[in-house]
């Protein structure tokens, strides 16, 4: 499954379902697709977002030494949500809301 995010603010930013669905329960909001933040409550699930990621593990290969080199290959979740936090943030900048869908 693939979720994308929109807004008038911004392009369009599709990203796989489980990874959309972490980041969206990230902001605060339940994990329904498809789903919508107004604008007036876009600024607080940036922010919710931004400090989820902080306490999120940093990278994969802090998990353990001697998993399967697949597991080394893993981008890390603040690295998979980069594209998203520019969407919110150009929503929070042009006071727009964001939706996403399947």
């Amino acid at each position: 499954m693939l979720v994308t995010f929109s807004s008038d603010a911004h392009a369009d930013i599709t990203l796989f379902g489980t990874e959309a669905l972490q980041l969206i329960r990230m902001m605060g909001r339940t994990d329904t697709v498809p789903g919508a933040v107004l604008a007036d409550d876009v600024p607080a699930a940036l922010a919710r977002l931004k400090q989820a990621l902080k306490n999120a593990p940093a990278a994969a290969d802090e998990t353990a030494d001697n998993e399967d080199d697949d597991e080394e290959d893993k981008v890390p979740l603040a690295t998979r949500a980069f594209a998203l936090l520019q969407l919110l943030q150009a929503a929070v900048d042009h006071k727009a809301d964001v939706m996403w869908r399947h």
